[in-house]
């Protein structure tokens, strides 16, 4: 269990409750099910990383996709 920081969090006690429970049916421990809801939680909530090649090959122009043919016209020949 390296690298854990301990914490305190506030349940009201029906949570903590079900908590217990839930853990008891999994033969788990409470701290371990609230570790795994929280990585959870900070997953589905973290800001999404953008893949650096995006808008690698823009070209600058607002007018490219209009003006694509008369652009590549004489080119390949």
């Amino acid at each position: 269990m390296s690298g854990l920081i301990k914490t305190t969090v506030y349940l009201t006690e029906s949570d903590y409750e079900r908590l217990k429970a839930i853990a008891r049916r999994q033969n788990r421990a409470a701290a371990e099910l609230v570790r795994d809801a929280v990585a959870d939680y900070a997953r589905r909530r973290a800001p999404r990383v953008k893949p650096k090649s995006l808008g690698a090959g823009r070209s600058g122009r607002g007018d490219l996709s209009e003006k694509a043919e008369d652009l590549l016209e004489g080119m390949g020949r």
